[in-house]
């Protein structure tokens, strides 16, 4: 349950990312959005994405108990988290990155992405 892919209908036009950045980040930069897409060579026209599967690897990781389930997301909680970034190292997508202000940040599951999406590629279950 929750965000999946299919990479089947990605047309690559990487729309998901800039409305990430801006619904979460409030900036025009999709290089930080909290998903990424990319073209596997040598095979013209196919894309992949790395998603937050809220596998929980994050929460794992964490020593302060600073991320915790809430419904179907774990969800960072900034007051407690220490910034030892030890949940980005755990996340096998690589999708747990870091604001400008040192914390690491992570989906939240918005369906922004989804909504977006010209393709499908992207869902919310």
């Amino acid at each position: 349950m929750g965000l999946a892919y299919n990479n089947e209908t990605c047309s690559g036009c990487k729309a998901c990312e800039l409305v990430c950045s801006l619904q979460n980040l409030k900036v025009v930069n999709p290089s930080q959005a909290l998903l990424t897409v990319y073209g596997k060579f040598p095979v013209p026209g196919k894309y992949y994405a790395n998603i937050c599967d809220q596998c929980g690897d994050c929460a794992v990781a964490c020593p302060e108990d600073a991320i915790v389930l809430k419904g179907i997301t774990y969800r960072i909680d900034r007051k407690k988290c220490t910034a030892c970034m030890d949940c980005v190292d755990a996340c096998p997508k690589h999708v747990v990155k870091i604001s400008d202000d040192g914390l690491p940040y992570k989906c939240i599951n918005c369906r922004q992405c989804a909504d977006v999406c010209p393709r499908d590629a992207l869902t919310f279950n």
